[in-house]
């Protein structure tokens, strides 16, 4: 399966990092926002782990907010029973990763977006970049 320069994923840590007032995730989502001719993905996985991390922290209406946002930036893709079985087949360090690289490949993404560099280095087909790299990322 090959990936799609154009396909972009934002994994959970980065939004919830964003949503919190971490400067990086902050920029980094401005930049992603900012660019043209890219498809942005984040999965239904991210969202509502965000949820469950700002329940305690936010309002409602706070919360509803930020979904909204993400919404109508985002593709959300979503995933099933079958995505979480052949999420087995990796050896990540984290099961929730091994989800979201499975999630991410079901459009082809080729950029990976993520605070956790290190929980990708066994995963192929991606490029993988922190926040502070997301302006290596051309607008096409």
């Amino acid at each position: 399966m090959k990936s799609n320069k154009n396909h972009i994923f934002l994994d959970t840590n980065v939004l919830i990092g964003a949503f919190s007032g971490k400067e990086l995730d902050k920029k980094c989502l401005q930049y992603l926002y900012s660019l043209t001719g890219k498809h942005l993905y984040i999965s239904t996985l991210s969202i509502a782990q965000l949820v469950s991390v700002f329940q305690k922290k936010q309002t409602n209406a706070k919360i509803k907010e930020i979904v909204k946002n993400l919404i109508t930036k985002f593709t959300l893709i979503g995933f099933s029973d079958k995505d979480v079985a052949l999420s087995l087949n990796f050896e990540g360090t984290d099961m929730e990763d091994n989800i979201q690289y499975v999630i991410s490949r079901k459009f082809n993404c080729f950029y990976f977006i993520t605070n956790n560099r290190k929980d990708y280095v066994n995963f192929f087909n991606i490029e993988v970049l922190k926040p502070n790299e997301v302006r290596n990322i051309s607008q096409n």
